[in-house]
């Protein structure tokens, strides 16, 4: 069957229009490289099964400055951010990290709290108190969790984990003094700024109470 020229330009013009929403990121605003990342990161958002493919680099997200990409957005309030995170491959670095994250600014010194998932199962409440401080952690006693949760409820920030079928464990909860409004979001650091590793972020949540 032969379709009109009509048709035909009506159908390309559908398929152009959806690559937009094919490249947006669903809930979050935007993507970056946070410090110095002399590879840099990207993400790949499948709005089919939302998930993110993040692929980072940088030397850490620790002591006082750090270096990642993150998918982000910019909120203010209480938040509760959940996922479930694997990493792809065998990794160069034992402590790669795929993370949950709310910060007060794109500086790599920023005040921040997060929950890290390390390539090699340690999962953490980390934080820094102030601008260039040395960054802080609570340890799960839960080794290589599938699904991370930061809760920011004030000042205060809770870390639960867990996997399937178990309910999540949750430690904390730790102060962190941020001034909205703030960024929220998805980050994967390679812990060696030469290569990048990937994770891939999926059942991704983002409460907020007016939500």
């Amino acid at each position: 069957m032969r379709l009109s020229a009509k048709l035909l330009a009506l159908l390309l013009g559908t398929a152009f229009l959806a690559s937009p929403q094919d490249a947006a990121l669903g809930p979050f605003e935007s993507h970056s490289d946070v410090g110095e990342t002399p590879k840099k990161g990207s993400v790949e958002y499948s709005a089919a099964t939302g998930e993110y493919r993040i692929i980072g680099g940088g030397a850490n997200m620790w002591e006082s400055t750090d270096a990642f990409h993150l998918v982000w957005k910019r909120l203010s309030g209480d938040v509760t951010l959940t996922a479930d995170v694997r990493f792809i491959g065998a990794g160069a670095v034992e402590h790669r990290k795929a993370a949950l994250i709310v910060r007060q600014s794109l500086e790599p010194d920023a005040v921040y709290a997060d929950v890290a998932r390390h390539g090699d199962g340690l999962t953490s409440l980390q934080y820094r108190l102030t601008a260039h401080a040395i960054t802080e952690e609570v340890r799960s006693p839960v080794n290589g969790p599938v699904r991370i949760r930061l809760e920011r409820h004030g000042d205060q920030f809770t870390m639960s984990v867990g996997n399937p079928g178990e309910d999540l464990k949750s430690s904390g909860p730790v102060t962190v003094v941020l001034h909205d409004p703030v960024y929220a979001g998805l980050a994967v650091c390679s812990h060696d700024a030469n290569i990048l590793e990937t994770a891939v972020f999926s059942n991704v949540k983002i409460e907020t109470p007016s939500q």
